[in-house]
């Protein structure tokens, strides 16, 4: 590579860099002299770069946005984490799968040998985690990315399951945006409903945003001042901390290594060679007695009293319902059988 050609992508790379550089400093940087450094940057100029002249006691140079794309230029471990996040775009669901495979194929063309190298080292494929869910319209990521931005109330049609079934637009909502999370590759709007004068939570791909947006507001501070935490707990059935609003401990007959990879964001604590003692949280005294029931092992309730209750309660209803199944013909393959079927390696 020629002097100037690698002194060109010197500069730009500086320049995308920082903001602002003093054009003394670029000289220092580049080891040339002030007069160069402006010859140089009319020549990116004129390559389609949008840069500036800063004004102050140094003078200076500015890299700013244009109307076009102009090729750019990145560090080894900035291409490398592109071409990372482009292969993860599948789990986003923000329905930007096929752009993102034809970003990563132009990306990939035009690396060096040893980038390339390091990028098919790590090639990926990414599962959506909510398959039954379906993508989001880019459109209306971007419309109600706007509004946040603007803090602009947005007006939109909301699609309920049923909704959706029947072909209708849903319901008409007035909501002032506040943050936009991605979450198990579902994208929600968190925001305060006017008509309702509460926090609520809003699939996107279940909202049709209206034309024009309706007036700005002030952004109201989000309980806890977390948006993610507040929006985890209301997950969790819980309108305080992001926790489960009903957590129980047991003792179950089985070694704490089997048990822990399917704990989720319980505890497990080795008691003995074959017994653990487990912590799990739900959203219902009911829901937590199922998913100890799932261990399909032998156990004891350490507490509280509404676990033993809640256990009582499902214990009567799966009595009642395996007294109305015919049993001819079926086999009993045993706990630790049915188990292993149903389980899977993990690494």
């Amino acid at each position: 590579m020629s002097g100037t050609s690698g002194r060109l992508l010197s500069l730009l790379s500086l320049l995308q860099a920082r903001r602002d550089w003093p054009g003394q400093v670029l000289a220092e940087r580049l080891g040339v002299s002030g007069r160069t450094v402006r010859r140089d940057v009319d020549r990116l100029r004129d390559l389609g770069y949008p840069i500036h002249a800063t004004l102050g006691p140094d003078g200076g140079y500015r890299l700013a946005p244009g109307t076009d794309l102009p090729p750019l230029l990145f560090d080894d471990e900035q291409a490398v984490a592109l071409a990372i996040a482009l292969q993860l775009a599948a789990t986003s669901g923000a329905g930007i799968t096929d752009g993102a495979a034809r970003a990563l194929a132009t990306l990939r063309q035009v690396m060096p040998t040893r980038l390339r190298h390091r990028v098919d080292s790590v090639r990926l494929t990414a599962i959506p985690q909510a398959p039954s869910s379906p993508p989001v319209d880019a459109a209306a990521l971007l419309a109600v990315s706007d509004a946040v931005r603007s803090r602009e109330v947005l007006r939109f049609d909301y699609r309920s399951d049923q909704a959706q079934a029947d072909g209708e637009p849903g319901p008409a909502r007035r909501v002032q945006p506040h943050h936009l999370l991605a979450r198990g590759g579902r994208w929600y709007l968190l925001g305060w409903d006017l008509d309702r004068a509460d926090w609520r939570t809003f699939r996107v791909e279940r909202m049709v945003p209206r034309t024009p947006t309706g007036p700005r507001f002030a952004p109201r501070e989000v309980p806890g001042g977390d948006a993610a935490a507040f929006v985890a707990a209301r997950f969790k059935g819980s309108d305080g901390d992001d926790a489960w609003p009903c957590r129980g401990e047991v003792l179950l007959d089985l070694p704490a290594a089997e048990v822990a990879p399917y704990a989720s964001e319980g505890t497990v604590e080795a008691v003995a060679p074959s017994r653990c003692r487990v912590t799990l949280g739900a959203w219902s005294w009911h829901s937590l007695a199922a998913t100890v029931a799932r261990f399909d092992a032998t156990f004891e309730v350490v507490g509280p009293p509404e676990l033993a209750r809640a256990l009582d309660v499902l214990s009567a209803r799966f009595a009642t319902a395996a007294a109305s199944f015919d049993h001819g013909g079926t086999t009993d393959a045993g706990p630790r059988s049915s188990r292993r079927r149903a389980g899977h390696r993990t690494g």
